[in-house]
């Protein structure tokens, strides 16, 4: 026996000793998945009491002692935790209990909150955002509790309100205020995911990073009048001037740990052109060229190369025939790990170069912060179960150009990953993604997510 495979017998034995009885458990996912999916916790206006009482009593009716934190009324924040023999210390997993507004105009075939079982798949708002998450988090606990697994770390359990609407009430909330209840040297949360196309696998996405919104208002004013008679100050030409100088302006490119090693991981699963553009990213000769490919062709992609600037809203006039006193546009601005804000904002305003045009920055979406780290046992470990789960695929940490309440975690020295089940890029193309007028999740990939998450937890936490 070579002392590799002698080293990993312990781990082996103690995994056979306690698997689950994945059927029983699959049924009974379904069932608290159905009926999570099935309570409007739409944010607004945010009403999470009725799931968070729900997570409550599954896990007290194991014997799993529950902590309640609210803030205002009936946004509940819940945390559950299992001890260990504390020789590691914690890992945290989360969920969110609120979903994003509907438009029930929109939801044709199956209910926003019907929980709908067709052809493999399971519909309803949140059925990927976040209630996918929510079910593996409480599952996990759950099984690992009945099975009496032994843990070197404690696992904590964080069910948290408002991550759509107000995460001051939230996460916020919970690490300002309550932070010995959470801190953990790891947690895994939303904003990853395996990727397949044509039904072959590519990637299980690892997010180890998100851009920081960093919005600000673009504000300019001239003289009202007639709309008859025009003026050289007429405040929205002005300010359009100005909003096409700064959404023409590309920042520069910064490569970071995660989207360097993202890059290269996916040229490894790309066509050869693709490839040569991600691999030709570095290379001083190709970058400009293959930039602009990218943000024409690949805007996310491009996105995540640089803080981006996106103008959103636009307000002035009230009539035709008046020439408005004043104009705004917000800009919607995703920055970078690391930017920094004072330098951009400095170079945005000589990028428009009129000092008639005032930025008012905005508080920051979420707090800065850095990047987690590629080499932790918890990064290698989930590229491991990547490897057992999803065969075939490869492991690619990846930045966020969105935004999740890992922010606030990372802000404080936590390594937080982003997981989360398997999405077919067609159903994307197709609009069946979060936030969507009909989101769904394939059924099979509900339970093969939450096989991936629970043997990560097992791997990390179980004592040996």
């Amino acid at each position: 026996m070579t002392p590799r495979l002698f080293l990993l017998l312990p781990f082996c034995l103690a995994a056979l000793a306690a698997e689950p009885d994945w059927p029983k458990i699959q049924a009974e996912t379904l069932k608290h998945f159905q009926a999570l999916i099935r309570m409007d916790t739409s944010d607004p206006p945010g009403n999470e009491t009725e799931a968070a009482n729900y997570v409550k009593q599954v896990l007290e009716a194991e014997g799993i002692p529950v902590k309640t934190f609210t803030k205002v009324p009936n946004r509940p924040n819940l945390v559950a935790r299992l001890k260990g023999n504390g020789s590691k210390r914690p890992i945290l997993i989360v969920g969110h209990t609120d979903v994003v507004n509907i438009d029930p105009t929109k939801w044709k075939d199956h209910g926003p909150f019907s929980a709908d079982r067709a052809g493999g798949y399971i519909y309803g708002r949140g059925t990927v955002d976040d209630k996918d998450n929510l079910v593996a988090c409480l599952m996990t606990m759950v099984t690992l509790k009945r099975l009496g697994v032994t843990l070197d770390r404690d696992v904590i359990f964080l069910a948290e309100a408002a991550e759509e609407g107000n995460s001051s009430i939230g996460a916020g909330f919970i690490a300002e205020e309550h932070w010995a209840e959470i801190d953990a040297e790891f947690c895994l949360a939303e904003g990853g995911g395996a990727m397949r196309r044509g039904g072959k696998l590519i990637s299980v996405n690892i997010m180890t990073s998100e851009k920081i919104p960093a919005r600000a208002v673009l504000k300019t004013s001239g003289t009202a009048g007639h709309g008859s008679v025009p003026r050289v100050d007429n405040a929205i030409a002005r300010l359009s001037s100005a909003v096409e100088k700064a959404a023409n302006w590309q920042p520069p490119m910064k490569l970071n740990d995660t989207t360097r090693t993202y890059f290269e991981r996916l040229a490894t699963v790309s066509g050869p052109e693709q490839a040569a553009r991600y691999n030709g990213l570095a290379n001083p000769d190709r970058s400009a060229a293959i930039q602009e490919y990218l943000r024409a062709n690949e805007p996310a992609h491009y996105s995540m190369l640089r803080t981006s600037i996106s103008p959103t809203i636009f307000h002035a006039g009230y009539r035709n025939n008046v020439i408005p006193a004043a104009a705004e546009v917000t800009l919607d601005i995703r920055a970078l790990p690391g930017e920094d804000l004072d330098a951009f904002f400095a170079e945005l305003k000589r990028k428009i170069g009129d000092d008639q045009v005032e930025i008012q920055r905005q508080p920051l979406g979420r707090p800065a912060a850095p990047v987690s780290k590629l080499d932790t046992e918890m990064f290698k470990t989930l590229e491991a179960m990547q490897r057992k789960h999803y065969p075939g695929a490869v492991t690619l940490p990846s930045m966020l150009t969105g935004a999740t309440d890992m922010s606030y975690f990372r802000a404080k020295g936590m390594q937080c990953y982003g997981v989360g089940p398997l999405l077919d890029v067609e159903e994307l193309e197709k609009g069946y993604g979060a936030h969507s007028d009909q989101e769904r999740i394939l059924e099979d990939e509900l339970y093969r997510f939450l096989r991936f998450q629970y043997d990560a937890v097992v791997a990390m936490s179980a004592h040996n």
